[in-house]
């Protein structure tokens, strides 16, 4: 008889960094103000964020630019480590890729980020991008994780 193997990391998670995340949804400044990121679930591990579909977002034929969605994708796959990191430290995308699925045409922009592994320098996060009932995107990435110095 085989036995089950638990794969899910643990986590020591914080949570007040991840009340800061909830209470500035979104609120980083920069290019996540500006496509209107905003974050509205955090847990140990994961973190669940939002995007209004808006014209200015929009390819010339109609669809969410691909860039927009990468870029959602990228802060989702930094911003879920900082709950669980250690105290003083930062994480950085080493790299990710996405899987573009569906067309994004209206409506809003949902991401779940899971970390799916994480050791003491890097966390690979997993994102899943749901617009409409139906599944965007798929993305997978790194996160190099450094202590301060």
């Amino acid at each position: 008889m085989s036995k089950s193997i638990d794969l899910k990391p643990k986590f020591e998670y914080d949570e007040q960094i991840a009340a800061r995340f909830l209470a500035n949804k979104g609120g980083a400044g920069g290019l996540p103000d500006f496509l209107g990121i905003r974050i509205t679930d955090v847990g140990p591990g994961t973190m669940t964020g939002e995007l209004t579909v808006r014209p200015e977002l929009m390819t010339g034929i109609g669809n969410m630019h691909g860039g927009v969605l990468s870029a959602f994708c990228d802060h989702m796959l930094g911003c879920v480590c900082y709950p669980v990191m250690k105290k003083g430290q930062w994480g950085a995308t080493t790299e990710f890729k996405i899987n573009l699925t569906a067309p994004v045409t209206q409506g809003t922009v949902a991401a779940h980020a899971e970390i799916i592994n994480l050791s003491r320098t890097q966390a690979v996060v997993r994102i899943d991008i749901v617009n409409e009932g139906r599944r965007a995107a798929i993305a997978q990435g790194t996160v190099t994780i450094r202590d301060p110095r």
